[in-house]
């Protein structure tokens, strides 16, 4: 089987590309379970109600949070109506929403997907490390495979946590930084993993801003408000997961990175 594994989502490039070719590319892909980040869906910063119910009307089976979940005012309010998606398990209970999910993918497979927040350069919540390994055993014998969606800054601190969960995961994907890299692998002990996934949304921003605006701030020291870069190109990255069925461990991970043109 194969998981898709899709990049933070930019504002309306970001979800206009998902519109325009999720389909597209899960039936040229065989894929078979859909994972996005959606944290930047709404104007780069969180995620709207109406925006969450227009992704979830695509072939997202569950959608993963980060540091701006909350920064659209009513996400709390309206987060637990959709329990496919999910917000860092990492935030101090009692707390909206919920860190993980589990979802039979079509194949009646289990899958568990887990949002985990960084520590290094983030907001300070509760120790990753510890939090995930609690949640593991709180939900033992309940899955048949499990990804990680990791919206961390420290490249560091995102490869630590492969290592970590390097044969309890099935997947480690990175989430966060908005630019791709290149080290797509399967870890010693058999967990595919990647610093990061990268973006999807405009192309020639910085991480989705207007670059105008990004360089004044940094030339000036005074600040402006940052807009999200709406002209094309645009593009969409994430990874591609192959896992025998009959073992449930992944045998391969691509990097997906395509250049929409208009």
């Amino acid at each position: 089987m194969k998981l898709l594994m899709i990049g933070d989502v930019v504002s309306t490039p970001g979800r206009t590309i998902l519109k325009e070719n999720l389909d597209n590319i899960i039936a040229e892909n065989a894929i078979d379970f859909t994972i996005v980040n959606g944290e930047n869906a709404s104007g780069g910063r969180g995620i709207s109600y109406q925006n969450a119910e227009d992704l979830f009307a695509l072939p997202i089976d569950v959608m993963t949070m980060g540091n701006h979940v909350w920064n659209q005012k009513k996400t709390e309010t309206f987060i637990d109506q959709f329990p496919n998606m999910i917000r860092p398990l990492n935030y101090p209970e009692p707390c909206a929403g919920k860190g993980y999910t589990i979802k039979t993918a079509k194949n009646g497979k289990r899958i568990a997907v887990l949002n985990l927040s960084g520590d290094i350069f983030m907001p300070t919540l509760l120790p990753p490390f510890q939090e995930i390994e609690k949640t593991l055993n709180a939900i033992e014998g309940q899955y048949d495979l499990l990804v990680v969606d990791f919206h961390a800054e420290a490249t560091s601190e995102k490869i630590a946590m492969g290592y970590y969960l390097d044969g309890k995961a099935t997947a480690v994907v990175g989430t966060h930084t908005h630019v791709q890299t290149a080290d797509n692998r399967i870890l010693p002990k058999g967990t595919a993993y990647i610093t990061d996934l990268g973006m999807t949304g405009p192309l020639n921003g910085v991480i989705g801003m207007k670059k105008e605006i990004i360089l004044h701030n940094m030339l000036t020291k005074r600040p402006k408000r940052f807009e999200v870069e709406k002209a094309h190109p645009w593009q969409l990255n994430g990874a591609i997961v192959t896992v025998d069925e009959t073992q449930n461990i992944p045998t391969k991970i691509e990097r997906l990175y395509t250049i929409y043109e208009r």
